[in-house]
């Protein structure tokens, strides 16, 4: 693997991970390479999703694509959280109109001896490593790449729901019901996190982040017994090996961001229904916020997006903050409202 690098021309969102001055606000947004892209769309057509994560060549094209198009200040893998849940042995699919689907989602504790354990990231995401270093090169030092995983208790509940779900009532099952073998499986996922995350960093990518989609479906007291040790232990572990930028991306757990203020991150991710006053308030002066435009508000005018940009960059400060969406852009906004939002950050 070719760890001889362009050298970097855009540090911008390095320097707000680390609390550094920096002259604009950086800005990127969660899955920017994505179906609300025509050039996407066009790859798409010749591979399902999972074949797409697969072939390093495609995963860096896409993951460039954003950057081609529009000045933001990071790119991020082009992958998914569920390649994880593969690495075990489970068999997951992409439906059109359905999203992720297992063919043979956990159901008793006694399905944890079917998941092949301990992982060889190498060996199972190994294609993931390719197309970070792929990308990393192509990137020609444009701006930084980002790696990133589901955090535990999201690919857990996903493991044992099946897909998505309204409630999660079958995987908050397991944690009244079956503690022990919950943790069990936290520990199993939470070994292969730390090494894929540290995989990518090894490969080239220069900033982590970690996924706690499924936060909201916890209550305080589960999130503090299930999700909280799991996301610190992640962080301390991947530290001892490579050093970069961590962010947590807690959605709907404003409950939580006390105690992951000293989790040890260097970001903390927050949806849209946090006030940011409130938000960075929760996370004190000496962690990174990043954040949190509702994406619905891309369907608004092209003026209305710049304005709601910059009223969001007034409230958050212009340091210590990183602009994003409150979560991932969704299919049908017009790639020209991704441009004005962009531009309405840079211009606050």
């Amino acid at each position: 693997m070719d760890l001889n690098f362009p050298p970097l021309k855009n540090d911008r969102i390095l320097r707000a991970a680390r609390g550094e001055e920096t002259d604009k606000v950086p800005v990127w947004v969660m899955r920017q390479a994505g179906r609300y892209l025509p050039e996407f769309r066009a790859t798409r057509v010749n591979h399902d999703f999972f074949s797409m994560c697969q072939t390093p060549e495609v995963a860096c094209e896409v993951t460039l694509q954003p950057i081609r198009r529009f000045p933001l200040d990071a790119a991020i893998i082009f992958s998914d959280i569920l390649v994880i849940p593969q690495a075990l042995g489970m068999e997951v699919l992409m439906k059109a109109g359905e999203g992720p689907v297992f063919t043979s989602p956990l159901v008793t504790p006694e399905d944890l001896n079917l998941l092949e354990t301990p992982v060889n990231v190498d060996d199972k995401l190994g294609y993931v490593f390719k197309a970070v270093n792929l990308t990393r090169h192509k990137l020609e030092g444009k701006v930084p790449l980002i790696g990133f995983a589901g955090a535990p208790w999201t690919l857990m509940s996903y493991m044992i729901e099946g897909g998505g779900s309204k409630t999660m009532s079958k995987s908050k099952a397991w944690l009244y019901r079956y503690p022990e073998e919950s943790h069990k499986l936290l520990q199993i996922l939470t070994d292969a996190i730390v090494d894929f995350l540290v995989g990518q960093v090894r490969a080239g990518a220069q900033m982590l982040q970690v996924f706690e989609s499924h936060a909201e479906y916890l209550s305080p007291d589960l999130f503090t017994q299930f999700a909280l040790p799991y996301i610190k232990q992640i962080q301390e572990r991947v530290r001892t090996k490579v050093d970069v930028p961590m962010c947590i991306f807690p959605k709907g757990g404003h409950f939580s961001l006390e105690q992951l203020s000293s989790a040890g991150y260097d970001i903390i991710g927050l949806d849209w229904t946090i006030k940011p006053e409130e938000g960075r308030q929760k996370v004190g002066p000496n962690i990174t916020v990043q954040g949190n435009m509702d994406p619905c508000a891309l369907y608004g005018t092209k003026e209305s997006i710049q304005l709601v940009a910059k009223n969001m960059v007034h409230r958050f400060g212009t340091q210590r903050y990183i602009a994003n969406l409150g979560h991932g852009i969704y299919p049908d906004v017009d790639p020209e409202h991704l441009a004005a939002f962009i531009d309405g950050i840079h211009d606050a």
